[in-house]
């Protein structure tokens, strides 16, 4: 290769990289909601920049916390939503499925049409 090959190349690596930081950093942990729907119904929306914990009809309890959202304690058998790994990123979920709960990271814009829709 010669020297102008290596130029050109390293220069579409760096702008890859560029690329991929703006897209993993583009979108803020504060503008992120975290939704849960009990039995299909919405229970409730809160921030993924504000650390709390949520009781959910005495069956569940969700930790909100440097902007990841994890199942801490669940009352089913199989445990399998408290064994789920924390979620942080858009479209994400955790389900217990037992209680019929649903926990998802939502981009927090509504209304706007994804890259796939265009």
């Amino acid at each position: 290769m010669k020297r102008n090959d290596w130029f050109l190349a390293a220069g579409i690596l760096a702008a890859a990289a560029i690329l991929f930081c703006f897209q993993r950093l583009g979108k803020s942990g504060e503008q992120a909601v975290v939704s849960i729907s009990v039995d299909g119904d919405l229970y409730g929306t809160y921030s993924l920049g504000e650390d709390r914990t949520v009781e959910i009809n005495e069956t569940n309890r969700l930790g909100i916390s440097g902007g990841a959202v994890r199942m801490d304690w669940a009352d089913c058998p199989d445990q399998v939503c408290v064994n789920h790994r924390s979620i942080s990123r858009d479209g994400e979920s955790i389900i217990c499925l037992p209680n019929q709960v649903v926990v998802s990271i939502e981009n927090g814009e509504s209304g706007e049409v994804d890259g796939i829709a265009r």
